[in-house]
């Protein structure tokens, strides 16, 4: 009996009776990032901000996920916790942390250029 292999609507994989599904959540987005600072304020989910931690504000990603944003820039890459909404100025995918914002080097520039992806 040969495997039998078939493609669903271009979604999932189907190989000798195993369903794959591929994770869409996990889909790279680019657009522009800039930081913020607001101390003491609470975020989305609660928490209370702290611009020396590496978090950040995506508009749909749930509270506690995490994502590697990419400078296109300068290639520099960090590993970011989503606990806040945002951001709401379009173009902008991601809002980070001023803690994040010096890592990814654009901190001075405010704004730049990213790829982010869940990990």
């Amino acid at each position: 009996m040969k495997p039998k292999l078939a493609v669903t609507l271009g979604m999932a994989l189907c190989i000798t009776g195993v369903l794959i599904v591929p994770n869409f959540a996990a889909a790279r987005q680019c657009g522009g990032a800039s930081w913020y600072a607001m101390a003491g304020s609470r975020t989305a989910n609660g928490e209370s901000m702290d611009p020396s931690r590496l978090t950040a504000a995506h508009r749909t990603l749930p509270f506690g996920t995490r994502v590697e944003v990419t400078n296109q820039a300068n290639g520099k890459t960090l590993n970011v916790r989503i606990n806040d909404r945002g951001p709401f100025i379009g173009g902008r995918i991601i809002d980070v942390s001023k803690a994040a914002a010096i890592k990814l080097g654009f901190m001075k520039a405010g704004h730049v250029a990213v790829c982010i992806v869940e990990v």
